[in-house]
C-alpha cells in the first residue's frame, strides 16, 4: 500500500512526533509498503509529487534523538512565510490524497485535537487513530474529566481554571497543575504550597489559556493501551526521581517500566476494565492509551486518555503490545488494518 506517515508539526511535542514517525516509517517500509515520511507543517517542495511513492529515498535519515528540552518551535515556524495562512505545508494534502492511508505520527496541538482529522474526513482521506470528535474530547482535559464524572469513572478531584480567574482553597496542597490541552507532561507541575502553586499556574498558562488543577494522588502510576476496544497488558511507570515529566518520559534510563505490571489478577482486570470503559465513554476508535494512578490505599484514578500514543523506541504502547506477543511492525500493521476497516 501507499502510506504517508504524517509527523512533525509545531506543537511542543514536535520532537516526540518525529521520533514516532521515524519508527513507524521504518516499520512500514520493512512491512513492504511504499511509505513516505512527511512533515505536516514543512511539507514537500520537490517537483516529483506525482511519483513520490516510487522515490528511492530514506525519508527518516535526518531525524535525531529526542532532546532534553522542548523543541524551538519559533525556529520551525520561521522556515515558512505562509504558516499563519495555512497550517498544512506544501503538497501535504495532495500527497495524502494519493495515499491508501495516512499513519498519524503526530502528538499535541493540531495533531491530537481533531482539527486535522476533521479536515481529512471532509477530503475522504483515511487515517489511523480516532476521529475528530473523540480527539477533541480527549485533548481538553477539563472536558474529559467532566465526562469521567458523569459516567462514574474515578478521576482525581479537580477544576478547570481560565487565565485571569482567581482560585484557591478548593483543592488542598499538594495539588497538580497542568495545561488543559497539553501533552507529554509539558506544562505540568506539582504544587506543595502557595508559592509553588503560583509558579505552577504561570507555567501552565505559558502553553494554554486554561489549566486543570487537581488532587495529587500519591502512589503507583500505570498505563493501559486499548486496541479496537480490547485492553492490552498493564504497564507500570516508576521514574527514578521526580514524576513522569517530559525528561523522564523520553530520556532512556530515567524511568523503570514493568510490563506486565506486578499486580494481582483482580487489580489487573480492574485497570483493564476501566481502560476499556474510558475508550467507550470518550467514543474512541482504532487505538488509544489510558493513564492511571493507584493510591497507597489501592484506589484507582484515571488521569487522561491519549489518542495518538507515542511510538518512540521507549514508548509505553509498543512495550504493552510486545507483552501481548506483537512486535513493533505487527503493532503498526494491526493499527493500519483496523483504520482501513473502520472507514
Amino acid at each position: 500500500m501507499k502510506v504517508v506517515v504524517l509527523t512533525g508539526g509545531i506543537s511542543t511535542e514536535r520532537d516526540v512526533a518525529l521520533s514516532s514517525g521515524k519508527m513507524i516509517y521504518e516499520a512500514m517500509k520493512k512491512n513492504g509498503h511504499q511509505a513516505v515520511l512527511l512533515d505536516v507543517y514543512l511539507g514537500y517542495t520537490g517537483e516529483d509529487v506525482e511519483g513520490i511513492f516510487e522515490k528511492e529515498e530514506d525519508w527518516a535519515k535526518e531525524i535525531g534523538e529526542i532532546g532534553i528540552d522542548n523543541p524551538d518551535i519559533e525556529a520551525v515556524k520561521a522556515l515558512r512565510k505562509d504558516g499563519d495562512k495555512n497550517f498544512f505545508g506544501p503538497n501535504v494534502i495532495p500527497i495524502c490524497q494519493k495515499a491508501d492511508a495516512v499513519f498519524m505520527a503526530l502528538h499535541g496541538e493540531n495533531g491530537e485535537n481533531g482539527k486535522i482529522q476533521a479536515c481529512f474526513d471532509l477530503m475522504g482521506i483515511t487515517y489511523t487513530g480516532t476521529d475528530y470528535v473523540s480527539s477533541a474530547l480527549c485533548m481538553d482535559k477539563g472536558l474529559a474529566k467532566e465526562l469521567f464524572d458523569y459516567h462514574g469513572i474515578p478521576t482525581p478531584k479537580g477544576i478547570c481554571l481560565k487565565k485571569g480567574e482567581i482560585y484557591g482553597g478548593v483543592i488542598p496542597f499538594p495539588c497538580v497543575v497542568k495545561s488543559c490541552s497539553g501533552g507529554s507532561s509539558v506544562g505540568v507541575c506539582i504544587a506543595r504550597d502557595e508559592k509553588e502553586y503560583e509558579a505552577a499556574l504561570e507555567e501552565g498558562f505559558r502553553y494554554d489559556d486554561k489549566v486543570v488543577v487537581e488532587q495529587y494522588i500519591k502512589g503507583r502510576e500505570f498505563s493501559v493501551g486499548v486496541m479496537d476496544g480490547k485492553a492490552l497488558p498493564v504497564i507500570e511507570i516508576a521514574p527514578v526521581s521526580g514524576f513522569y515529566d517530559y525528561k523522564n518520559k523520553y530520556q532512556a534510563g530515567n524511568t523503570v517500566e514493568t510490563c506486565p505490571a506486578a499486580l494481582s489478577g483482580q487489580k489487573t482486570r480492574e485497570l483493564q476494565h476501566l481502560a476499556e470503559r474510558v475508550f467507550q465513554v470518550l467514543r474512541l476508535k482504532n487505538y488509544a492509551r489510558m493513564d492511571f494512578m493507584m493510591s497507597e490505599e489501592e484506589e484507582i484514578f484515571c488521569l487522561e486518555a491519549n489518542t495518538l500514543p507515542g511510538m518512540t523506541p521507549i514508548s509505553l504502547l509498543p512495550q504493552e503490545a510486545k507483552a501481548a506477543g506483537m512486535d513493533f511492525g505487527e503493532l503498526c500493521e494491526k493499527i493500519m488494518e483496523s483504520a482501513l476497516g473502520n472507514r
